[in-house]
């Protein structure tokens, strides 16, 4: 089973494409350019290098968020469109959930961590699963990092890009419970995104296109905004 997926849930984009649970290629970028300019040409880049063509996929994988609302919103649109296009089918993956499968395999809890801005940060608690699955153990959150630190009381490994604006507050009151994933896994990986695609793709799990929408866990301004009126 061929399929691509994309995450476009941080600045961090990245595209993968694996056929089962082994990975064709990745492409990883951290740079100026927005989602927009860099996603359908990425997409077109990888297949070429790979060999492969949109017909010889079997599905799409996409991160569904938490994360950036604009970044969202582009790779889903994007995604919905090839599905649409070919009539494959489209797995939506929650962005948390494909970031504690980066490190899916170690013995300890797993705190994947997001900026959320406005001094909180996007989190969920996950354990090693069945087939090295993280299994999640807490709904997806917005809080405040204090807010997290009552949800840990055993040695947890912390990942995600909310480590850049909270690391040191999570060192200092954490200690030795926490253990840091190393910054190379800190980044989503589309090839984790897939391989958790994989994985549901093959159990007849998939989105209905037409309805699937992102996981945004907590109200845009515009819907803030719209309320105080």
């Amino acid at each position: 089973m061929r399929i691509l997926a994309i995450d476009t849930s941080t600045r961090v984009g990245s595209i993968a494409l694996v056929e089962g649970p082994l990975l064709k290629a990745q492409n990883i970028l951290d740079i100026r350019a927005t989602h927009n300019q860099r996603l359908l040409p990425g997409i077109e880049r990888i297949l070429t290098d790979a060999g492969w063509s949109l017909d010889d996929l079997d599905g799409f994988a996409v991160s569904l968020g938490p994360g950036s609302f604009t970044g969202l919103r582009i790779g889903l649109s994007i995604v919905k469109g090839l599905a649409w296009a070919t009539g494959k089918p489209l797995v939506g993956v929650p962005t948390l959930d494909g970031l504690a499968a980066n490190v899916s395999f170690v013995p300890y809890m797993i705190c994947p961590i997001l900026d959320a801005r406005k001094g909180e940060i996007y989190a969920a608690l996950y354990r090693q699963g069945d087939e090295g699955i993280p299994e999640r153990l807490t709904s997806y959150m917005a809080i405040k990092p204090e807010e997290m630190l009552a949800l840990i009381s055993e040695t947890t490994v912390i990942i995600g890009d909310g480590l850049l604006s909270h690391g040191d507050y999570l060192r200092r009151e954490l200690g030795n419970l926490l253990v840091l994933a190393p910054p190379h896994l800190s980044v989503i990986h589309a090839s984790s995104v897939a391989w958790l695609g994989w994985h549901r793709l093959r159990s007849g799990k998939f989105e209905d296109v037409s309805s699937c929408t992102p996981l945004y866990v907590r109200p845009s301004e515009a819907e803030l905004n719209l309320k105080s009126t």
